[in-house]
């Protein structure tokens, strides 16, 4: 009896033990989860001064800067490109302008108005937002140096207030050459929009690039900043009052680079300049009935050479995070904060309203020709609202009923630039010149040709069929990307995957430069 008395009792304290165990764990557990809780609404600490370089995104940088280099038209100064050399210097002549600067579009040699502004005002953008970041790795001056290459041949472009110039060279004669710039012999005729042919979109973009780059150049030089600002004035109230589109009115431009609507740029273009002007009646342009007629509040969109509604809503949503003057009680710019939260959402894969236009890596895909425009680009953006979100000390971004942080943005930036530097099925880099292997068969006329051959316009196509890889690196190209099966065909006759484009070298510059290393986002670009 003694025994198992003592034997109950022990089974007893037994049990006891284990229900206090169970229940300091429930409260332990219930803390923890309140805590956690807790955190998700404590803000993280804001990012000083650039901190440790991350060498990965630095060297991808040093060569993406490259690619402008590999484009530039017009007599070249200080070249770093051993088989570029002078290149268009009578653009222009029949209007009696220097149109020879600017960069060639992509593997061709036309100069296309509308993406080539589209890629001054990424690369003003990157610059104002991460030029620190840049000058941590030395790349803050190729970047300004490169952006001042094509304001010079827009600011050319604009010889007076109603009339730019838009395109320099024929796409059909052009596409029917395969020869090096340094020896093009085919005419470079011109296209312009003027009050008779308006062209509302590529004036409007001009000015976005105009009024982005002004802001750039103001501290180092302050009268080819006024020179910018001025011009930016005028193409805006040009694109405005003269309201058309170029791809309707020139519709010879449709089959490049057709334009799918206007509204996107005005408010683009009057962004850029209240950040450049601080004019409020530029702030009540986007928030009112034009906000309203073009902006799209609440429907996600892709931002690209051709829709500039997302970059808008971003560039905008930075007034309300830092508490610009007027921004306060406005409720056009919480549209455009709640829009570029619509976006971001779209982007995180986690997100209940996490876009399905995804490749089974995790690469963000919409089309097929050039189809890492969109994920580089979304990303670029991803990494600057998580920078606003960081530096405003906002602790979270709410996507239905659920919550994420900053570092889930940059995450997903991250990823997006991981997989073109090769973190993907093929283990390929896209960007040509960075890792041990990316792409040989660039579809790209000047790196295809040897620099000392003799070739005219036609007996160049030897070149584009050759079976051997090109014979001169394109560094930094950012190639067009797999297709959604994450295949890819290395040949110089893929255009739709294997052709650079100058555009796509102003995204992945942006991209990089945010991933190089951490800092404070800039509250005000003035």
């Amino acid at each position: 009896m003694g025994k198992e008395s003592k034997s109950k009792g022990c089974l007893g304290w037994f049990l006891v033990i284990v229900i206090l165990a169970l229940v300091v764990g429930a409260v332990v557990y219930a803390i923890k989860q309140k805590m956690d809780h807790s955190d998700d609404d404590k803000a993280a600490p804001v990012p000083g001064p650039p901190g440790a370089i991350d060498k990965k995104y630095a060297d991808a940088l040093k060569i993406a800067m490259q690619f402008f280099d590999v484009q530039k038209s017009g007599k070249l100064v200080d070249n770093k490109i051993s088989w570029r050399g002078d290149s268009g210097l009578k653009d222009g002549s029949e209007a009696k302008l220097d149109l020879s600067k600017g960069m060639y579009d992509a593997g061709d040699h036309m100069k296309f108005g509308f993406p080539l502004a589209f890629t001054a005002t990424v690369l003003s953008w990157a610059i104002l937002e991460y030029g620190d970041q840049m000058e941590a790795v030395n790349q803050l001056e190729p970047a300004q140096e490169s952006l001042k290459w094509i304001t010079d041949y827009l600011i050319n472009a604009h010889p007076s207030e109603n009339v730019l110039y838009i395109q320099v060279g024929d796409p059909e004669a052009d596409h029917k050459c395969w020869d090096r710039p340094e020896d093009m012999t085919e005419k470079r005729p011109l296209t312009m929009v003027n009050t008779s042919v308006p062209g509302t979109e590529v004036a409007a973009e001009t000015a976005a690039a105009m009024a982005s780059a002004s802001l750039v150049f103001k501290t180092a030089d302050s009268t080819y900043s006024s020179t910018l600002l001025k011009h930016a004035k005028q193409l805006f109230t040009f694109a405005d009052n003269h309201r058309g589109s170029y791809s309707e009115n020139i519709p010879e431009v449709a089959t490049y680079y057709n334009s799918t609507g206007y509204g996107d740029e005005l408010l683009w273009a009057a962004s850029w300049l209240y950040h450049a002007t601080g004019d409020q009646s530029y702030l009540r342009y986007v928030t009112g009935k034009n906000g309203e007629e073009f902006a799209e509040w609440g429907s996600p969109t892709w931002f690209s050479w051709d829709n500039k509604l997302a970059g808008t809503q971003v560039l905008l949503s930075r007034l309300s995070f830092f508490g610009a003057k007027g921004a306060s009680q406005n409720s056009g710019l919480e549209n455009y904060r709640k829009s570029a939260e619509d976006v971001m959402c779209g982007l995180l894969p986690k997100s209940p309203s996490a876009t399905s236009s995804r490749t089974d890596g995790g690469l963000i895909w919409v089309s097929e020709w050039n189809a890492l425009q969109h994920p580089v680009a979304s990303a670029f953006l991803a990494a600057l609202y998580s920078d606003y979100m960081l530096t405003s000390r906002t602790p979270k971004l709410k996507c239905g009923d659920d919550s994420f942080k900053p570092s889930d943005l940059r995450k997903f930036a991250k990823s997006q630039a991981d997989y073109v530097l090769g973190s993907n099925p093929l283990k390929m880099s896209f960007l040509v010149g960075y890792g041990d292997k990316y792409p040989q068969y660039v579809h790209h006329r000047g790196a295809s040709i040897p620099a000392d051959a003799t070739t005219g316009c036609k007996d160049g196509f030897k070149w584009l069929d050759s079976t051997k890889p090109n014979p001169n690196v394109a560094i930094g190209a950012l190639l067009g990307g797999p297709f959604l099966n994450e295949t890819y065909i290395d040949s110089r006759n893929n255009s739709m995957q294997a052709e650079p484009t100058t555009y796509n070298g102003a995204i992945i510059v942006g991209l990089l430069s945010s991933l190089v290393t951490t800092s404070s986002a800039v509250k005000s670009f003035t």
